[in-house]
This record gives C-alpha cells, sequence and structure tokens, in this order.
C-alpha cells in the first residue's frame, strides 16, 4: 500500500508572508503523494469589516450568515487557494486548487440548529450557525481524489464545501483535512499532518522546548486529567485519535517551518494508536 500525506496549514502560516514561502519549499521536496488543505487566515475577517459585514459570534462560535459566506469563498476559495497554488508552482509542484464543490469530492450537510447553555443568559438557547458544513463517513469521493493523485496532481482545498443541491458552506478545515485523510486510509497508508505556530503538544505551554515526542491514547488521558494539555489542544487531540481509531496511520503536530524533520520522523508531536 502506497504512503500519502495529508498536511493541514493554519491560518498563522498563511498570515506570514516568509512563513508561507518557506513552507512551500518545504512542502516541495516531501517525497510521494500528498494533499494540502489550509485555513483562512486574517484576510477574510479583514475584508469583511472593510466591507461593513459584522462576525457574528454566539458562545464562542462563529456563525457564516448569507454576506459572511460570500466573504469567505473568495478569500478561501479565490484569493488564498490561487495564492498557494501558484506558490507551489513555483516549486515545481503540479498543485490544483480546490473547494469540495469542485468534482463534488466533499459533500457537506448544513449543521442544523443546535441547542446550547449560555453561561451569559443562564439558559439554553437555539443557536442557527447558518451556512457551516459538517462532514461525515460517506463526504469525500476518495476514488475520485485518488485518479487526481495519479494523474500527478497535488490537490489544495480550502474550507468550502458544498451540499449538492447547489448552496456552499463553510467548513473547518481541520474537520476537512481528517475527513479527506480517514477516507484516503482505504487506499493509502495515511499520515496526517497539522502544521501551525508551536512545535508541537508541550508539556509546558510557555517552553517550546518541552514538546511531546509521542502520545498514545492511554499517555493522552493520563496528560487531560493532569491538567498538562489546555483546553484549546483538546477538541484536535480529539479529533485526531478518533481519526487514528478509523484507519489512519499516524498524526503529527508540529511547526510548519520544522516540516523537513518528517524524514527523520522527528517533527513535533506523533499520535499513534498504542
Amino acid at each position: 500500500m502506497k504512503s500519502l500525506k495529508v498536511i493541514k496549514i493554519g491560518g498563522n502560516v498563511i498570515d506570514n508572508s516568509e512563513s508561507l514561502q518557506q513552507f512551500f519549499a518545504d512542502f516541495a521536496m516531501l517525497q510521494g503523494p500528498k494533499i494540502l488543505v489550509h485555513g483562512g487566515g486574517k484576510i477574510a475577517t479583514k475584508l469583511a469589516g472593510d466591507l461593513g459585514i459584522t462576525s457574528k459570534i454566539v458562545e464562542g462560535r462563529r456563525i457564516t450568515d448569507k454576506e459572511s459566506l460570500k466573504v469567505v469563498t473568495m478569500v478561501y476559495a479565490g484569493l488564498i487557494n490561487k495564492n498557494i497554488v501558484a506558490g507551489l508552482q513555483n516549486e515545481g509542484c503540479n498543485a490544483i486548487g480546490l473547494s469540495g464543490a469542485d468534482g463534488n469530492l466533499i459533500l457537506a450537510k448544513r449543521r442544523p440548529v443546535k441547542e446550547l447553555f449560555s453561561k451569559e443568559k443562564n439558559e439554553t438557547i437555539s443557536v442557527d450557525y447558518g451556512f457551516v458544513g459538517d462532514l461525515d463517513e460517506s463526504s469525500i469521493d476518495y476514488m475520485g481524489l485518488k485518479k487526481l493523485l495519479e494523474a500527478g496532481f497535488i490537490p489544495v482545498f480550502s474550507a468550502i464545501t458544498h451540499d449538492g443541491k447547489g448552496q456552499l458552506l463553510n467548513t473547518n478545515a481541520d474537520t476537512i483535512a481528517s475527513a479527506i485523510s480517514v477516507a484516503m486510509s482505504k487506499e493509502y497508508e495515511t499520515s496526517l499532518i497539522f502544521c501551525f505556530e508551536k512545535a508541537g503538544v508541550l508539556l509546558d505551554v510557555e517552553d517550546e522546548g518541552s514538546v511531546i515526542r509521542s502520545i498514545d491514547p492511554h499517555y493522552y488521558n493520563e496528560l487531560k486529567r493532569q491538567g498538562t494539555i489546555n483546553d484549546g489542544m483538546i477538541p484536535k487531540l480529539d479529533n485526531a485519535f478518533e481519526a487514528i481509531n478509523k484507519g489512519l496511520k499516524e498524526v503529527y503536530i508540529g511547526k510548519a517551518d520544522a516540516l523537513l524533520q518528517l524524514k527523520n520522523e522527528n517533527f513535533g508531536t506523533r499520535l499513534i494508536s498504542r
């Protein structure tokens, strides 16, 4: 079975031109089939502000209304996606920029209205997330993606999906990367790599040298029990271990500018099944 790398870069990499250019060069040097998934950075928020569109957040969760969807589609699937594709082409990578609607590769379902407890109001409230897409195990056309890979393309996905009925949806980029990885594990020995601004999962959030090199489910539960891992990292790790349980070989979390350390398995934190 061939190996495949699915790499996700966050907004902090995208927002830093120097870091992004270095990432392009490093990404190009990784051998074998690979897929890139990117977030949005601060450009969409700035453009929305310039257009007088106010970001709506309810209980810490962003709402994607009709006007916001227009902005994120233009920025994520347009400006950012094509700049990334152009940057990779400059490094000799035959990248092809995609949204989930292209080739019907990612079919999402609009998130239903959910009931949440509001600490501010001290009561349960109904939250409509707007045009936000959720994924399930049937969302990814892995055979379509396999055809692109076998044709020599490097798929580059933005965080825009669709519902198959003509409606575009905004979907979390981490979720897209995880779903693609799980789906492609049917055909490839798949590794998922999250690239962000930290060196990995840290024992001490103030010390970049305190990277935990390897975490299995037992150790992860112990770290949570001790309170070593902060709240912001827990959802990412929960999703990562869920993906491993569904067939992924491994998940890495680390700093974008250390990507080439994957060659000697010394990149950030490696999450494994046991």
